[in-house]
């Protein structure tokens, strides 16, 4: 998006209050006059955004992120609600495959149930490809040229801002973002519209530590963790709606597939919730709040709760060498901090984390391996055999 040279007098006193389209948003009370076909609502706001009709795009634009908004938290709202649906009733069927889709019959009922007290369920849903334009904040590029062109220069900034924290290395943006920072002071308005609660508290913690406050910072790197959990977990509910049927197949290869995309998704759920600090992202964000929780504790002089922690960095890095060694330091002082074997096990929360992500990893690369066509197997083993003779040839 080109942002063409701006006259000083267009933006000179135009400063205004920013109100974000989710200001006074609730999945559970979402007003039924605002309720669209998503897919609709962003049609309709890129239709005025080519007929260059600014203030009804921004109108739709914003519209159209609350309906999405609205249909993940009503997707994970009962996905989560469901999750358990049937596993506390006594199973009478003694053959396993009926006790598996007794299970299955009684969460979707669980679902169909609750999906039905939402009205977002039963208009049209959009397709794949929309949904994944804003996973990526798409809208939030066509959002900031809109409000630039509307004179809405703080709301153009936060819509930068918040693709740019999606896309940190977008050239376009990166070179709007630049340019609103020789109009005005921009920090004010650099607001991710889409930050979850644990990225502030991350963020929070990490300048805490910096400056020793090592109290304040576990207490508020133990709430992120808490939170970005909660949101790990909604994220996979998320992963569990509607499913397009490509073509039709026997029962068991329908299901498999069903399955392989959900599992694809919630995969993805680990990459996607990666905070952006400062322009870059937190990798292997996990076990980076487990070695500031480490170092913090040990600090505090509290090592009953700082073994643990990395240990459960090592679940995540087990090659460390430094935490290798904090390991080997703790188990030498057992005696004089009064460790227990339970304090050099991984916490409860940071080994399921683990184990959940291992395992979604080996299914799929079963089901890659496993569950290929014999067209799929000729092409890969083709193009394998192509790439080995470059590689001779070169």
């Amino acid at each position: 998006v080109y942002l063409p040279r701006l006259v000083a007098c267009v933006f000179v006193g135009l400063l205004v209050v920013l109100q974000a389209q989710y200001e006074k948003y609730s999945f559970r009370s979402f007003p039924s006059n605002e309720l669209m076909p998503l897919e609709s609502a962003y049609g309709y706001a890129l239709d005025q955004y080519q007929a260059q009709n600014w203030k009804e795009a921004i109108r739709y634009l914003e519209s159209s992120l609350r309906l999405h908004r609205l249909l993940k938290d009503c997707q994970a709202f009962c996905h989560k609600n469901c999750s358990s649906a049937g596993r506390q009733e006594e199973i009478q069927f003694t053959d396993s495959e009926l006790r598996v889709f007794s299970h299955v019959l009684q969460r979707a009922s669980c679902l169909k149930k609750c999906k039905s007290s939402f009205p977002v369920f039963s208009i049209t849903q959009p397709r794949k490809e929309i949904l994944d334009a804003f996973e990526a904040r798409v809208p939030y590029r066509y959002l900031q040229y809109a409000n630039f062109q509307d004179s809405n220069l703080e709301k153009a900034v936060s819509a930068a801002h918040t693709f740019l924290q999606k896309n940190p290395a977008d050239p376009m943006m990166l070179k709007n973002m630049n340019y609103f920072k020789t109009l005005f002071d921009v920090e004010e308005y650099l607001i991710d519209l889409e930050e979850r609660p644990y990225e502030s508290l991350f963020i929070k913690s990490v300048k805490l530590y910096n400056t020793g406050d090592f109290s304040s910072s576990v207490r508020d790197m133990e709430q992120c963790l808490v939170e970005y959990f909660k949101n790990y977990e909604l994220c996979l509910a998320g992963c569990e709606g509607a499913y397009e049927v490509k073509e039709f197949k026997d029962f068991y290869p329908a299901v498999a597939d069903h399955y392989a995309d959900t599992l694809k998704c919630k995969i993805k759920c680990e990459d996607s919730l990666i905070p952006n600090v400062g322009g870059f992202f937190v990798e292997k964000f996990v076990a980076t709040m487990f070695h500031y929780l480490q170092f913090s504790y040990y600090k505090l002089n509290d090592i009953k709760n700082a073994a643990p922690c990395a240990a459960s960095y090592l679940l995540f890095d087990p090659s460390d060498e430094i935490m290798l060694q904090n390991m080997v330091y703790y188990r030498f002082y057992r005696e004089k901090w009064g460790l227990d074997d339970d304090q050099f096990k991984p916490r409860p929360e940071a080994l399921k984390y683990f184990n959940v992500t291992t395992m979604q990893k080996q299914m799929l690369e079963f089901m890659k391996n496993y569950m290929q066509s014999d067209d799929e197997v000729r092409e890969q083993q083709l193009s394998q055999g192509m790439n080995e003779m470059d590689e001779a040839e070169g």
